[in-house]
């Protein structure tokens, strides 16, 4: 299997934690969706922060402060251009996806959604994209709908329009499933929800490692996706939202730096992006980010999305061999991962005899229960890819898998 213009084994090369063995074996890893490894590039600009940049951003007038705020505010812009985003403004830096979901249903929702108004999301969606809509119309009495999904992990589009009603206020939809790797048809779902003056927002923490995005092509109102999946560090991740919508929403936490002026009486708001980033910001994973987003520009994200969709297309067929396997998810439009289960054998069981074996995947829910329990099941066993992975990888697992197959006999 080779991809024109992709050199995998110089892409991996760029990657220390993958030469090294485990278990007396050379280590296989298979959780990408759980968290992407890092580049050199990004451990060596998180060294290099702290080495000679590191100060507290915006509030000093010494040069390390100044070096510290123009690498933060760079990255800012380095976010912006990989989503071609209008406006650095629009770029609100976060801990993760987690967070920024829950910004905006705490911010937007608790302020458009009310008494017997509904939130439109997805049956395959991650918790953190259905407990912050549950949390928000618990407290304020309104009810969350949700949008089915079919025997392949497909999103019922014929369900949608009757679903965008007059009460809807926001949908709030994955771009890729976590559990499954369906691409959703998210520009489709946004045109639909808009014909109709209700905003989207899209949870791409899984998009971005595999696909181009654009957020003024895809229409959104919000976009959220994590640092730490984007092979960059943990702690970091982005809220892209309209300037106009974010413009128009209150803070979400209070503290130093989202203010411009704060009397005992009276507090006077920062502007965006800087109204949603209280308190000492992680300067050091901003500019980590940064440095795995040129990294991955440097690769380049169509040459990515090739190799991705061509080892997808390889692994789907060697795990489809395996006797007694059953792939969860089988939808036309997928990436990155392979959900399973095999004939009688837990997935505990499985991932831990694929440890043993030097083969790193995830197993349990995947924070999608409700999906679990759409698809009749507790639980899968899910291998994950990354550009970084190979055919060698993927006949890793399989002879993993027989391993399983012949200890459970």
């Amino acid at each position: 299997m080779s991809t024109p213009g992709f050199d995998v084994r110089r892409v991996r090369a760029d990657f220390p934690i993958l030469h090294q063995e485990v278990r007396g074996r050379p280590l296989v890893y298979l959780d990408s969706a759980a968290t992407g490894q890092k580049p050199q590039a990004v451990i060596d600009a998180l060294t290099r922060f702290y080495t000679h940049d590191n100060a507290n951003v915006h509030r000093g007038v010494h040069i390390l402060s100044e070096r510290a705020t123009q690498a933060y505010e760079d990255a800012r812009e380095s976010v912006r251009r990989f989503i071609n985003a209008r406006d650095a403004k629009e770029i609100v830096f976060m801990r993760g996806t987690t967070e920024a979901i829950n910004l905006v249903a705490s911010t937007y929702g608790r302020k458009h959604v009310g008494p017997g108004d509904e939130v439109l999301i997805s049956a395959m969606e991650h918790h953190s994209n259905i407990v912050p809509w549950q949390m928000v119309c618990d407290a304020v009495g309104a009810k969350l709908r949700v949008i089915p999904v079919d025997d392949r992990g497909e999103l019922r589009m014929d369900a949608v329009d009757a679903l965008l009603t007059e009460r809807t206020r926001i949908l709030a939809v994955t771009h890729v499933s976590n559990a499954l790797g369906t691409v959703n048809p998210v520009r489709e779902l946004v045109r639909r929800a808009h014909a109709k003056n209700i905003p989207v927002l899209l949870d791409g923490a899984q998009a971005v490692t595999h696909l181009p995005v654009d957020v003024q092509d895809l229409g959104c109102d919000f976009y959220a996706f994590s640092g730490h999946k984007l092979f960059g560090p943990t702690g970091i991740g982005v809220l892209y939202g309209r300037l106009d919508v974010l413009e128009a929403m209150p803070p979400y936490q209070g503290g130093g730096d989202m203010i411009l002026s704060v009397t005992m009486e009276k507090t006077v708001y920062n502007r965006v992006p800087h109204r949603f980033e209280a308190g000492t910001p992680d300067m050091a994973g901003a500019v980590g980010l940064a440095a795995a987003i040129h990294y991955l520009e440097s690769v380049g994200m169509a040459a990515i999305a090739a190799h991705d969709q061509a080892l997808l297309t390889y692994a789907t067929q060697a795990l489809s061999a395996v006797p007694g396997l059953s792939l969860v998810g089988t939808a036309s439009e997928k990436t990155g991962v392979l959900s399973f289960t095999l004939a009688d054998v837990h997935p505990h069981d499985v991932g831990t005899i694929l440890d043993r074996e030097g083969v790193c995947i995830r197993t349990g829910h995947h924070c999608a229960q409700p999906l679990m329990k759409r698809f009749g099941v507790a639980a899968t066993a899910r291998a994950s890819l990354a550009f970084y992975n190979t055919p060698e990888d993927v006949d890793a697992l399989v002879r993993g898998l027989h391993k399983v197959r012949e200890v459970f006999q």
